[in-house]
């Protein structure tokens, strides 16, 4: 399988904030993500990191909260 886990810096730690992620797309000044299974999330953040080797992506928070 070629998906990877998305996950959300929060400081210092890595928070899990989406299993599975199929697709990236960007969304009115964000991300879209989308699963295997069709579940979207959207989120106002930037891709930071991404290790596809290790199926992994870190986002980082682009919005004030």
């Amino acid at each position: 399988m070629c998906e990877a886990n998305a996950y959300l810096k929060e400081g210092e730690t890595e928070v899990l904030f989406m299993e599975s992620v199929d697709t990236i797309e960007p969304y009115e000044g964000g991300l879209k993500l989308m699963d295997i299974f069709g579940m979207q999330k959207f989120i106002q953040a930037k891709i930071k990191d991404m290790t596809l080797l290790n199926h992994r992506i870190l986002l980082e928070r682009t919005d004030d909260k």
